[in-house]
């Protein structure tokens, strides 16, 4: 196994992936991925939770968030392969680590279309009530799968159309809602303060959990390091586009629940906790923002669930290729499109199953638990790869990953008991799967792919 640049050989692979994407096209992807409206649908919850300070939580949130962003920049540079955090922690630390760190990514990736799916099929059935769930979760599933199979290219530009016109929405909320708070005469410095502070109903344990459902907001900017293979100067552009779109995201983010925090005066008292933000859109624009808000949640959740099967593919084909799963079915790409097709099949046969086993709330809490797996394991890497093996003894190989390190755990253990209960059961099948794989760990799980000469460039 390659541990150095030198070592590195190079070797071209036929078919390969097709280096199509630049540095906007990776920025465009990751904030469709994530959405820009990601804390909206969870914005009631997370208010409930932490008694108000919703902003405060998804301040903290972005601060671990953009360690790891840069973490994940780091070793994209070393190994830009798909694979992601499986391919970081298994060539950096130890392959076996790297199969349970992609097995947790796994879940984060199997869930993430099931969760968009689920939400888009509501919103749907809020626009059209004729129109039967089991109806709209398969048109759904049937949509982003469809849609996978047509090629890169194509979905680089639906990414670009949807955060122009989910820009567009959110530019709208805000023009409603800052002609609704000019218009609240007894708005305080004190009000202002109270969606970060309010004295009265702080508390650290509930604002670290709250917290952890938070950090929903910004599940999927990993998921353009999966992209690396795919990308023009991958060194340099997916590092960038990381922390680009966790900035962004947190700022629009922030400014989103703020204003809502405001609007709605309380942290509780909604009439529905899972659409709560759109009473706020109703309370200031009336039915017709209320239904603006609705579709573009629609929208959103459509891109995040066509841009999470993107990612889920490719860290498919990632642990496919390395033959830790069934590499004749997982680790081949289509001659023609040049993209994991087998892998895009899978996961939309899993997602057509998902939507009517589970729940909105208990998928993103286990899908919360997977991926604060593969973020620990990738400012972990960087730890070991730079600090430990290649003996760099300065500031930015050991402070950045173990604080991002630390806060990801802070947050990862205040998830809710039954997202932690669901992870374990499923990392406890990942051990077993690696115990069968390895033949009772007496073979060692090896890496063989090497680095296509074109990741330089």
């Amino acid at each position: 196994m390659p541990e150095n640049k030198s070592e590195v050989t190079i070797q071209k692979e036929v078919p390969h992936f097709k280096r199509a994407l630049g540095l906007w096209d990776l920025v465009f992807y990751g904030i469709v991925l994530i959405t820009i409206t990601a804390p909206l649908p969870i914005f009631g919850i997370i208010s409930n939770q932490a008694r108000g300070h919703v902003v405060t939580t998804i301040l903290l949130a972005m601060v671990a968030m953009l360690f790891t962003a840069i973490s994940y920049g780091r070793m994209a540079s070393v190994y830009p392969l798909a694979g992601s955090a499986f391919s970081y922690v298994g060539r950096s630390i130890s392959p076996s680590l790297g199969f349970l760190t992609g097995w947790g990514m796994t879940m984060d990736y199997m869930l993430n279309p099931i969760l968009s799916t689920i939400w888009c099929s509501k919103a749907l059935m809020n626009i059209i009530p004729q129109i039967p769930y089991p109806v709209c979760a398969v048109f759904f599933t049937l949509l982003f799968t469809s849609l996978n199979l047509r090629g890169i290219k194509t979905n680089a530009r639906n990414n670009q159309t949807l955060v122009i016109i989910l820009s567009i929405v959110v530019l709208i909320f805000f023009f409603y809602a800052f002609r609704y708070l000019i218009n609240v005469p007894d708005l305080s410095s004190k009000q202002l303060i109270k969606p970060f502070y309010d004295p009265q109903t702080f508390s650290l344990p509930l604002v670290l959990t709250g917290t952890s459902i938070a950090a929903l907001t910004y599940i999927g900017f990993d998921g353009i390091s999966t992209l690396s293979e795919e990308v023009r100067n991958p060194r340099r552009n997916v590092l960038l586009a990381t922390v680009l779109v966790c900035l962004i995201t947190g700022v629009i983010a922030s400014a989103e629940v703020y204003v809502s925090q405001l609007i709605w005066g309380d942290w509780g008292g909604f009439p529905d906790m899972d659409t709560a933000f759109t009473f706020v859109a109703r309370k200031v624009g009336g039915n017709t923002l209320f239904h603006i808000i609705n579709i573009s949640l629609l929208f959103s959740c459509m891109g995040a669930g066509i841009g999470s099967m993107l990612g889920g593919a490719r860290l498919l084909y990632g642990m496919g290729r390395e033959d830790v799963i069934p590499k004749k079915y997982f680790g081949v790409l289509d001659s023609k499109r040049y993209i994991p097709r087998n892998n895009v099949l899978f996961i939309g046969a899993t997602t057509l199953v998902g939507v009517f086993v589970l729940n909105y709330q208990l998928t993103a809490e286990m899908l919360n638990f997977g991926a604060f797996i593969a973020f620990m394991g990738v400012n972990l890497s960087v730890f070991f790869h730079f600090f430990i093996k290649e003996k760099r003894k300065n500031f930015i190989n050991i402070v950045p990953p173990v604080l991002g390190f630390i806060f990801c755990f802070l947050i990862w253990i205040n998830l809710r008991i039954q997202a932690q209960i669901a992870g374990s059961i499923w990392i406890l099948i990942g051990m077993i799967v690696g115990f069968i794989k390895t033949k009772g760990f007496r073979k060692t799980i090896t890496f063989s792919t090497t680095i296509d000469s074109e990741l330089s460039n």
